[in-house]
């Protein structure tokens, strides 16, 4: 199985790693930097690099039975198992969602309501709540998300194992969506002291202050009880 470096670290860029498979379905490393689709969250795109020079474009991950398949773009030079390369991904893209996946986090926590679906964009994300009464103020949320990014609280990995998620279901506050599970172990991310800690596999920021300024886009009915909140970066 690939060693997957951003489980631990999100805010790695690169590292060196060795081709393990490279089919048509795409290329597994022994270690990367690169997140797979999944969770919401879109899979990363970068490049490998080769040490005669060659360069493969990745235009998307996703995941695999034996760890994330990097999918290369269309023309991309060809790669074989064994080869060493240099991972890399495309950092501004991917930090756009670690501070989107936080800013969620940190909305969920603010909301009354099961979370029913959401996503993760490159400035932009949303949340789908089960919510049967009004649905929450805008201008309400929108200082109330304010407030967690001034108050820059800790954002934090650590790991339980699988019979601590069982006999704790509170911790998966995704009712479509499961984290990553069966091998034994499940991450946790916690914000603060008391705002949000649940199971989650993605990729976040190490504090909430680097969210930045991000306010409620608008809020939506999508059904008689799902309500959408759509959240999106000043900058």
């Amino acid at each position: 199985m690939t060693e997957e470096l951003f489980r631990e670290d999100s805010y790695l860029e690169t590292c060196a790693a060795r081709v393990v498979s490279a089919g048509a379905g795409g290329i597994v490393l022994d270690r990367t930097v690169f997140y797979p689709e999944g969770g919401g969250q879109p899979g990363d795109t970068g490049r490998l690099r080769a040490a005669d020079g060659r360069e493969v474009a990745i235009a998307d991950t996703r995941k695999g039975a034996d760890g994330p398949l990097h999918i290369p773009a269309e023309g991309a030079p060809a790669l074989a198992p064994g080869e060493e390369v240099t991972a890399e991904i495309d950092w501004a893209r991917r930090y756009l969602h670690m501070r989107v996946h936080t800013a969620l986090h940190v909305l969920s926590s603010l909301v009354e309501g099961a979370v029913t679906g959401g996503a993760v964009g490159a400035g932009k994300g949303r949340l789908d709540f089960d919510i049967p009464g009004e649905r929450p103020d805008k201008q309400a949320l929108t200082d109330a998300l304010a407030a967690a990014v001034a108050a820059d609280h800790p954002v934090s990995v650590s790991w339980i194992s699988d019979e601590e998620l069982a006999a704790n279901p509170e911790l998966v506050r995704t009712m479509s969506v499961a984290p990553p599970a069966g091998t034994g172990r499940v991450r946790t991310i916690r914000v603060g002291e008391a705002v949000d800690f649940q199971a989650c596999g993605g990729t976040h920021l190490a504090s909430t202050g680097e969210i930045g300024r991000v306010s409620v886009a608008k809020i939506e009915n999508k059904g008689r009880r799902n309500r959408r909140v759509s959240i999106a970066l000043a900058d």
